[in-house]
């Protein structure tokens, strides 16, 4: 795998998880929520991909594993599910 690849893998992920965290941070509401969940979806994709191709980062690879199942929920639970009424 050439390098620069690997080098856009890694720094998409990381970038893509610091937007994704501001966008959390500022409480924007839910669906910005959401939309930053997806953001974090394709961090976690990219640095699984990084991770697993770079023998040394085999932790980072795992890690986002369960993190893109993390993300996952996120997105179920901000885009996706009925918003529950209040009683």
């Amino acid at each position: 795998m050439p390098d620069w690849l690997l080098d856009g893998l890694q720094y998409y992920g990381a970038a893509a998880a610091t937007l994704a965290a501001l966008l959390v941070s500022l409480d924007l509401g839910r669906r910005w929520t959401g939309y930053a969940m997806v953001i974090f979806v394709t961090s976690s994709l990219t640095l699984i991909a990084w991770g697993f191709l770079q023998p040394e980062s085999a932790g980072i690879g795992l890690q986002n594993v369960v993190l893109l199942g993390i993300n996952l929920i996120g997105v179920w639970r901000y885009l996706i599910r009925p918003r529950e009424k209040a009683a």
